[in-house]
This record gives C-alpha cells, structure tokens and sequence, in this order.
C-alpha cells in the first residue's frame, strides 16, 4: 500500500518524516525545487507501507473574478459582490500541484499533516480537491498534533481522523467576504481619489474589512491625545529619610485642581509639622507568575518585551515550531490539559546552562502551572519541546521567552511582606507603603518583569518625628499615549477583529500603505491619508461606522457559527454581503463626504462635485 502524506510547509515535512522514517526517510525531488518529497516504510492501516511525504507553502488556491470583472474598469464595482468567482490554483504554485497529481495517482490513501486550525483545514481541503481530482477513489485522513515530537507525530498516526469540513468552510466564508468586499471597495475608492486627488494619490488605496477598523483604533487613539487638555493640580509631598535613602509618603487626598485650596491645606501642615503614626499593618504579599502562553499574550509580550514586531515573532516560532523545538504557536489556549505530562517537559529543560537548576527546583517544588479559563480544544498553550542551548539571535530571542514563560508559568509566585503605614500632620494623613520580598521563585527565570523592595523606617503607632520636607509641588494630568503594537493587538482581540492568526498581517497592512507610521518609540501615529478616509467614512450617515469594529466582529461571530455546524457557509456570505453592499452604496452616494475630509488633510480646496453625485463603476 503506497501512503501519501502532506505538510503545510517543506521543513514541516522534512521534521514529520524523519521522526516517522527514525532518520532513514530519503529525499528525492518533486517538481517544485522548494518541495521535497521524502520517502519510507511505515506500517500504517494495520499493513507496512510505502510512504511519500511532500508538502505545500500555505494557501495553493485564491479567489479570482470571471471575465471582464477582472478588468478594474470594465464594470461598476458594486457588481462585485454578485458577479461570478472561481477558485484557482495560484500560478506560482503550480509546480506544487503537478508534484501533488503525480505522487497522488500512485497512492491509495491520502493523509493530511497540515496546522491544525481553520486556514490549515482548509489547505487540508485544497490538497484534497486536487489529489482527488485525479484520483477520485482515493482514501483521505488528517493527523491531528499540536507539536512535532516523536510522541505528538506517532500519536497522531495512531488516530487519523477525518478533515473538519466546518472548519474549512468557515475559511472559504471569510476568504469570499474578504475578496468580494475588499475588491469592490478598494477599486472604488481607488479609482475615485486617484482622479480627486491625481496629484496626491498614484498607488492603490486599499480597503479590508479588518485592516479599516485596526486604522480606526489608531486613528480614535491619535484624536483622544490630540484633544486631551491637561489640567494643572497640586499636591502636599511628605519626603521622610530612611536609611538607604529617602521614602516619601502619600497624601491621602492625592491631589486637588485649586491652588488656593491646596496652600491652605498646605499651611495648615506646616503650622504644626510634627508627623504621629496613626497605623502601622503588615500583610503577606504576592506577585503572581505568568498565565499559560496564549498566541495574543505572546505576540503582545514580543512586542512589549523582546522588541520584535507580531509579524517577526509568529514567523520565528512557527520556524521554531516546524524544527519541532517549540509547541505548535497558534492557539487561544492559556490553560494546560489535565493529560499533559508537564513534568516531562520541565525534566527536559534540566541540563541547559542558563535555567537548568530552575528547573530542577521546579521538579523539586512539584509542576504547578498558573492555568488561565481559555481553551480552543485544539491546541496547548505555547511551550518548549526540547532542550535548545545553541540557538543564536532572534531564534535564541523567541526560544528563550517561550522556555521561560513556560518554567515561570509551572513554577511558585513570587512572595514577600508589605507593610502600610500612615501618618497625620496636623489633621492631614499621608500614606506609605514598604515592600519586604521573601521569596523570588518564577522571578529567578523570568527577567521580563522586576519586583523592587522598598523599605520603610521602623515606626510604631503613637511614634512622632520630624519629616525631612513637607513640600507642595504642582503638576498636570497627563492623556492617554498613542499606540503600541501590544496596545493594538489588545484592542483588536478585545472587539473581535481577526483572529490570533491574522492580527499581525492587518497591522503590516495599514503600515505598507502608509495609512500609520511608527514613532520614534514605535508607536502609531496615523497619516494624512489614513486621517481622511476614517473621517471622510465616519462623516457619512452609517448606522455602522466602516472604521468601527462592530460589522467585523460580527462577520467573526458568524464564521464561528460555521466551524460549529449551526450555519451554512452560504447563508452567512449572503447575509453579510447585503449588509456589506447596502454600507457601499450608501458611501457612493455620499463620497463627496470623503473627498472634503481628505482635502483637508492634504491642505487644498475640495474637489467639485460629480454631477452625478458619486458614481463608483466604469471611471
């Protein structure tokens, strides 16, 4: 029985067949030259079989339109959201397919090894739909692992089970909403502002039903700064001296928006400066280690504390996912499985030089992972697979994170002993607090986040003494700060804006066309076109602003009723392109809206009207 296996990508391959073959798989060409196809015996099917393992390079097949709708103006874009479609195998991927055709009408059974989630169930459906297009009769499988360890691949082939079609066609859903919405709109507008704004606009000017509302989260940000008066306060500083320096205590009324009130409060303290300790408590104190690793959290903390963007974070761990050294890195999951043997995987990390007796205090304390109430019931939280001491730059970067979060995570919280004390100075109270710590635990191996001992002076309730200052000083509220990534990605995840998978291709969306830039700070700062379209749709008369999350994350929610068989793919893409095309011609009809905002930005007068007061097709 000839068996043939198919990965999402050629190191995919490359790792699974070598666990499956014990190192003696060999590699021959197929017809593409970045897709090897590596052979060996196997018994499978109760049988011993000759396996042949290939792979893709992600998605094969894409959207296209029939006909003269490919043609930009050769139709009224709104016709693009009825106008016929077909799905075809992307030209660069041909030599792919031919091998897939060849290798596909020697097999007899077809095994799908493709990441397991949504897209990878659905390239498990495109590799189908073209192997059985040549070889109709042929038996299909899909193995299901969440890692590339020995264990996880010899689990997975003795439990293939049958592709989730409802995961499948909850992608074709959002990949049909995404073409037909994003082309109708992006040749409108496009075509549009490039014979506004001639001088101005020359490149395409996109629209995506997730990259408009990730613009729109920076955009609101960017306004709320702008707009943001700051208010001068003042307050009442107790500084009282300590022995490695100076502590200064609080006041309890924090601080008032009247100089006057605050001077006569002031005076009255100095009128009768001796300081009395009114309480004096103590209280165990703990600082807790990190959650199980989500995708979301990951990609945040990348941002926030290795300095990688989302985008160059996924793509490491995936790399470091295919290499089978890290858990699979796309997953909703922060709470580990009852089955897991995570003593095991702690046990692994023993010998490494830098958190090898970490994790033998970890095995000696007994594993006890901090569990988060998140699971996709598809994949673990994000973890090391094996023990990687010679890794080297961002690989080393990403490994070392995961490695450690994951020991963080299994280990003890961080504890220590705070104290409170409050004093009065003539009627006025101020508060300090002290911080003793104990015990560091997660805190040895994880270097991301610090916890700083603060002592206070030994006092005693009725104690009276002389602080070193009573000061008042003056200050101003502050606004908010423009965006980081993290900021956004949070944001996104919060109101259901793309999926774990997809927030980092959104945001490089919106950098590449230059809607936002970066600061020096690498926060978002939106640009001159970015301002103008969020406004200019935000001025037209919506129940349902474009730049506003709600339609996406409804779309979302509608996709997800699909992955549980309560909706039909058909139902869902009909119902969310009639929303989607009545917001459309509404915004034709009103683009002169758009087209004064974006003058305004641009510093110029507004285009005249089109005497047919829009009109979106044939320009």
């Amino acid at each position: 029985m000839i068996v043939l296996h198919v990965a999402e990508k050629n190191d995919a391959a490359k790792t699974i067949s070598s666990i499956l073959s014990r190192g003696s798989a060999q590699r021959r060409e197929g017809r593409s030259r970045y897709n090897k196809i590596y052979s060996f015996q196997l018994e499978l099917f109760g049988t011993t079989c000759t396996n042949h393992m290939t792979s893709v390079a992600g998605h094969m097949m894409n959207y296209e339109f029939v006909g003269e709708y490919r043609k930009w103006r050769s139709c009224d874009p709104v016709s693009l959201f009825t106008c016929p479609i077909e799905k075809v195998v992307m030209e660069n991927m041909a030599p792919i397919k031919a091998t897939l055709e060849t290798e596909s009408r020697k097999a007899h059974k077809l095994v799908i090894w493709t990441d397991c989630d949504r897209e990878g169930e659905n390239i498990g459906q495109e590799i189908i739909s073209i192997c059985t297009a040549v070889k109709p009769n042929l038996d299909v499988y899909r193995a299901r692992f969440s890692e590339m360890t020995q264990q996880s691949v010899f689990r997975a082939c003795a439990s293939f089970v049958r592709l989730d079609f409802n995961l499948s066609e909850a992608v074709e859903a959002r990949q049909e909403l995404d073409f037909r919405i994003g082309c109708a709109f992006t040749r409108f507008q496009t075509l549009h502002l490039q014979r506004k704004f001639a001088d101005v606009i020359s490149s395409v000017v996109s629209y995506g039903a997730c990259q408009f509302p990730t613009l729109g989260f920076v955009v609101e940000r960017y306004k709320e700064v702008q707009q943001f008066v700051p208010e001068d306060f003042w307050r009442i500083k107790v500084t009282v001296r300590v022995d490695n320096g100076d502590t200064e205590f609080l006041w309890n009324r924090n601080r008032v928006f009247s100089q006057q009130a605050c001077l006569i409060l002031y005076s009255i303290c100095l009128e009768k400066p001796t300081a009395r300790v009114i309480n004096v408590s103590s209280r165990p104190k703990s600082k807790w280690r990190p959650l199980a690793l989500d995708t979301v959290q990951f990609e945040k903390l990348a941002s926030r504390k290795l300095g990688l963007n989302a985008q160059r974070a996924m793509q490491i761990a995936e790399s470091l996912y295919t290499k089978g050294i890290i858990s699979y890195p796309r997953t909703e999951t922060n709470k580990f499985p009852s089955s897991m043997n995570l003593g095991e995987l702690v046990s692994k990390q023993g010998n490494h030089p830098d958190w090898g007796g970490f994790a033998a205090r970890v095995t000696e304390w007994g594993v006890n992972p901090r569990q988060g109430n998140k699971s996709d019931e598809a994949h673990p939280p994000i973890h090391p697979t094996k023990c990687v001491p010679n890794l080297s730059g961002d690989d080393k970067k990403v490994y070392d994170f995961v490695t450690r979060h994951f020991l963080a995570c299994c280990s003890r919280d961080a504890r220590g002993t705070e104290t409170t004390a409050e004093i009065d100075i003539n009627g006025e109270r101020f508060t300090a607090k002290g911080l003793v710590i104990l015990e560091r635990n997660y805190l040895d191996v994880y270097p991301y986040e610090g916890w700083n001992a603060k002592l206070l002076p030994q006092m005693e309730v009725g104690q009276e003494f002389q602080p070193k200052s009573i000061e008042m000083v003056d200050g101003q509220t502050t606004g908010p700060p423009l965006l980081t990534e993290a900021d956004l990605i949070g944001l996104m995840e919060r109101h259901g804006i793309g999926t774990d998978a997809t927030h980092a291709e959104h945001i490089e969306t919106i950098k590449t066309r230059n809607y936002v830039g970066l600061t020096s700070d690498k926060r978002f700062l939106p640009g001159q076109l970015g301002m103008g379209l969020v406004d200019g749709y935000d001025a037209m008369s919506f129940d349902i602003g474009l730049s506003k999350p709600d339609m996406r994350a409804q779309t979302e929610r509608e996709l997800t009723l699909i992955t549980q068989g309560q909706k039909r793919r058909e139902e869902v893409v009909n119902e969310m392109l009639l929303r989607y095309k009545e917001v459309f011609m509404k915004a034709v009809r009103e683009v002169t809206r758009l087209d004064r905002k974006l003058a305004e930005y641009f510093g110029r007068r507004p285009p005249p009207d089109d005497p047919s007061g829009g009109g979106a097709g044939g320009e």
